[in-house]
């Protein structure tokens, strides 16, 4: 004896399954743009002039920023190293915070390039 369902009920759960698919993926992808926006966020960068995009994507972190303020969430390189690539996208930055710790007067003139 075979098992089989009706073709409308085959049609219900594949449409049911599409739905849970979307919608778990939805919840997996949206939380880290979220979060990287919140005050939570790890970097900060004040910049000299109010930022063209406000969202950009600098050395491999994505950052958001309002009007001279950009903030991002942890990435894989130095500070220094994000300041520069940041500064290479939005232009001169005042000052850089990386968790609790400024970036040094020195390291933030490298970082705009002087």
């Amino acid at each position: 004896m075979a098992l089989s369902i009706p073709h409308t009920s085959r049609l219900g759960v594949l449409t049911l399954a599409a739905a849970y698919t979307t919608l778990t993926f939805g919840a997996i992808v949206t939380p880290a743009p979220a979060q990287a926006a919140s005050a939570g966020a790890y970097y900060t960068a004040e910049l000299a002039t109010p930022a063209k995009d406000s969202r950009t994507v600098a050395s491999g972190v994505a950052w958001f920023c309002e009007g001279t303020t950009c903030r991002a969430g942890k990435g894989n390189s130095r500070p220094a190293r994000v300041c520069r690539g940041l500064s290479r996208d939005v232009g001169e930055i005042t000052s850089f915070t990386a968790g609790d710790e400024a970036l040094p007067e020195d390291k933030l003139a490298a970082c705009n390039g002087k």
